[in-house]
């Protein structure tokens, strides 16, 4: 039997590749609105993080989620994105 390839996706913040389910990814679509992708299908320009509430701490410090979606991330999604980890 052929073994399924799990696909892996890198941690913007660790750099780490890691499964999907290991990770949260953050989308920005065509009307610049920003969201978590529960589902990870969602059309636009997605970012993964780990799910880690030291990474999560790392990227706001850091701003990175700012670079890699080429908008200001609101705090909302970072208090998301801590209750989803918690």
């Amino acid at each position: 039997m052929k073994t399924r390839k799990i696909p892996l996706r890198t941690c913007v913040v660790t750099k780490e590749k890691l499964e999907k389910k290991d990770l949260i990814r953050i989308v920005k679509n065509k009307n610049n609105e920003i969201f978590i992708d529960e589902k990870g299908k969602a059309n636009g320009r997605g970012a993964y993080i780990k799910r880690d509430i030291d990474v999560l701490n790392k990227a706001k410090e850091s701003k990175i989620l700012d670079r890699h979606l080429e908008t200001k991330v609101p705090n909302e999604i970072y208090e998301e994105l801590e209750n989803i980890i918690k």
